[in-house]
């Protein structure tokens, strides 16, 4: 029954499986199986200079990845901000013109189009102290949220 115990996995073994698992980061968001793949990848290190039994190793995998997540989400993912973005987008949008596409008559919020994307969006929500049509033009004045504070032009 637990004759798993006495298998042989070869240190190639477990750098394919941190490799794979590294790659597959590429196409899973949350960089959690980057950690898993490089704890694989040190267990293989390790079965180079060393013997371990199956059951050691799995134990170095499991503990070296949970360290690993643990470390990343403690110290490192706190402090690392998207800097792709990162205060670019009021310079990004204020001034800009744009189209109402949704009134916002009754309501404060309305909705509004651009001829291009800005940053990444055609379509954006936005406030108004007056009432504005379908079809007026509004100028973006500032930034609330993800919602634009707009003017009539």
């Amino acid at each position: 029954m637990l004759d798993w115990l006495n298998t042989h996995i070869a240190y190639w073994h477990w750098l394919v499986l941190g490799l794979l698992l590294v790659t597959a980061e590429i196409f899973v968001s949350g960089f959690v199986l980057f950690w898993f793949g490089l704890a694989a990848l040190l267990v293989g290190a390790l079965l180079l200079v060393a013997d371990l039994s199956i059951a050691l190793q799995l134990l170095l995998w499991i503990g070296a990845s949970i360290t690993a997540l643990l470390l990343w989400l403690t110290f490192i993912k706190p402090k690392w901000r998207d800097r792709t973005s990162a205060g670019m987008a009021a310079e990004a949008l204020n001034g800009q013109v744009g189209m109402v596409i949704e009134s916002n008559t009754g309501r404060n919020r309305g909705k509004l189009k651009f001829p291009a994307p800005i940053l990444g969006e055609e379509e954006w929500l936005f406030l108004c102290t007056t009432d504005m049509a379908v079809g007026e033009r509004v100028q973006v004045t500032d930034i609330s949220g993800n919602t634009l504070i707009v003017t009539a032009l």
